[in-house]
C-alpha cells in the first residue's frame, strides 16, 4: 500500500512494474525507450497524479534555468520587495528563482552560497554579510556569475547594484543644515554594515560642505531596532543640549525616533533613509531619502541573466540606484483614494 502524500518516481516505478531508471528515462524523454514500457509509465503517472519536480531536476542537472537570491534578512520588507522584482524578471525570461536568508551571518552566507553553487544554479544574487568573498572565486572561474546587491562584495570579479547611500544621506543632512539646524543627531545601525558607513560619510560630507563642525556625541551607533532608536532618542532629548533635528540611517531607526518625538510632542525635525509602509499617514511632516526598491531587483536580475544568456566575460560594473528626498506625513486628512 502506497504511503499517503505526494507520489514519487519510486511509486510510479512500482505501479508500472519497471525500474526507477526507466521511469527517469521516460520523464526526461530520452530516446530508445521501449514503447510498451513508456506507455505503462505514462499510465502510472496519470493514475497516481505524479508531477515532476522541475526545479529540483534543474538544480541537479545544472541546466542553468535556475538562479539563486541570498538575502541578508528575508523578514525585512526591503528584501521582500527586491525578491518580488527580481522574480518577476526571472519569470519573464523563463527562469526559476530559489531564495535563502543569511540572517546577516557570514558563515551562513558562505554555506548557503557554496551549497547553491554546488547544485549548479545558473547564477547568484547575493547581499553580502561576509567581508571576504574569495570563497566564491573557484565558482566564478568555472562560469557561475555573481551579482552583489545593496552592498559590494570583495576579492572576486562581480557586478554590483547599490543604492546611492552617500548621496542620499548627504542631501538629507544638507537640507537640515540649510534650514538652520546645527545640532543634528544621527542614528545608525552597526558601523560594520556598508550602507551605514556610507550614510554616515554622506552626512559628514554635508557638514564639511557647509563649513560646520559636527558633535561626535550626537552620532549614535548600534541602533538595530525601533526600540533601540526610541531609547537613543529619549537619551538625546533628555540631554542638556538636545538636538533640534535627527537623521535616521534606516526606516527602523526613523520609526523608533518618531515614537519618542511624537510622544513628547518634541520640536525636532526628522529626516530618514528608506521609505516605509504608511509613512504618508503620519500626523507630522518628515523627509525621506527614498529610492525605487523594485529597480534594485530588476537591475540585479537583468545583469545576472544577461551574463548567463551571453556568457559575457566583460569587466564587472557597479550600478547606483539614485535616491530622492520626498515628503511624508503632515496630512490634515486621510486621502480615501489611497486606502485599500
Amino acid at each position: 500500500m502506497r504511503k499517503s502524500g505526494r507520489p514519487t518516481m519510486i511509486d510510479v516505478a512500482a505501479a508500472a512494474g519497471v525500474s526507477l531508471k526507466t521511469v527517469s528515462r521516460v520523464i526526461n524523454t530520452e530516446p530508445n525507450v521501449d514503447a510498451a514500457m513508456a506507455a505503462r509509465v505514462h499510465a502510472a503517472i496519470e493514475s497516481l497524479g505524479y508531477h515532476r519536480n522541475a526545479l529540483a531536476a534543474s538544480l541537479r542537472s545544472g541546466t542553468n534555468d535556475t538562479i539563486a537570491f541570498v538575502a541578508a534578512d528575508l523578514a525585512n520588507t526591503f528584501y521582500l520587495g527586491v525578491a518580488a522584482a527580481l522574480s518577476g524578471v526571472a519569470v519573464q525570461r523563463g527562469m526559476h528563482v530559489v531564495m535563502a536568508s543569511s540572517e546577516e551571518d557570514a558563515a551562513t552566507e558562505r554555506r548557503l552560497a557554496l551549497d547553491l553553487c554546488q547544485r549548479r544554479v545558473g547564477g547568484l544574487i547575493l547581499v553580502p554579510a561576509a567581508s571576504d568573498h574569495s570563497y566564491l572565486a573557484r565558482e566564478v572561474a568555472h562560469g557561475t556569475p555573481v551579482v552583489f546587491l545593496d552592498r559590494p562584495g570583495s576579492r572576486i570579479p562581480a557586478d554590483a547594484v547599490l543604492i546611492d547611500n552617500r548621496g542620499g544621506a548627504r542631501a538629507a543632512v544638507a537640507e537640515l543644515l540649510a534650514a538652520g539646524h546645527e545640532r543634528i543627531a544621527i542614528l545608525l545601525d552597526a558601523p560594520e554594515i556598508y550602507t551605514m558607513r556610507e550614510r554616515l560619510e554622506g552626512a559628514r560630507e554635508a557638514f564639511a560642505a557647509a563649513g560646520r563642525p559636527h558633535d561626535r556625541a550626537l552620532v549614535i551607533e548600534g541602533v538595530h531596532t525601533p526600540q533601540d532608536a526610541r531609547a537613543a532618542m529619549a537619551r538625546l532629548l533628555d540631554s542638556p543640549q538636545p538636538p533640534t533635528a535627527v537623521f535616521c540611517g534606516n526606516n527602523r531607526a526613523t520609526v523608533g525616533a518618531l515614537e519618542e518625538i511624537m510622544t513628547r510632542d518634541a520640536d525636532v525635525a526628522v529626516s530618514g533613509f528608506d521609505d516605509f509602509e504608511l509613512s504618508w499617514m503620519l500626523p507630522r511632516r518628515i523627509r525621506i531619502a527614498s529610492y525605487d526598491v523594485a529597480e534594485l531587483g530588476i537591475r540585479a536580475a537583468t545583469t545576472l541573466l544577461d551574463r548567463i544568456a551571453t556568457g559575457a566575460t566583460a569587466e564587472p560594473t557597479t550600478q547606483l540606484v539614485p535616491t530622492t528626498l520626498v515628503d511624508r506625513g503632515g496630512r490634515v486628512s486621510v486621502d480615501a483614494s489611497r486606502l485599500p
